[in-house]
């Protein structure tokens, strides 16, 4: 009888620990925007993103941004400083210009290396 009880709430608490994972599928690519957008946002990464961080994403004025460089981070604080910048540096929020969806796929492209371009 315990059993039957104890079973189905350990499952209920399994899926609660593994929803967080689940709602990461925004790294996985679900939200991933427009092919058009995707142009935008790289060319912004490259320019904007580059003229502080390196034109190959090695570092500058700000930190690197390479796939090494941003293995331990976790995903969704990038896209929280990428939205809100960070205070006491020259980081500043895209949130005018950026969705959390848009920052999500920007943190995807980084960690897997930017693209070339073409």
């Amino acid at each position: 009888m315990i059993a039957n009880v104890l079973l189905p709430g350990a499952l209920l608490l399994l899926a609660f620990a593994l929803a967080p994972a689940q709602a990461g599928a925004l790294f996985a690519g679900t939200f991933a925007p427009t092919p058009a957008r995707q142009a935008e946002l790289l060319h912004l990464v490259r320019q904007d993103c580059g003229s502080c961080h390196g034109l190959r994403m090695e570092g500058g004025l700000g930190l690197p941004l390479s796939p090494l460089a941003l293995k331990d981070k976790p995903p969704e604080a990038l896209v929280q400083t990428i939205l809100h910048g960070r205070r006491g540096t020259a980081m500043p929020s895209w949130r005018p210009f950026l969705s959390e969806d848009e920052a999500g796929w920007i943190v995807e492209i980084l960690l897997k290396g930017l693209p070339d371009a073409h």
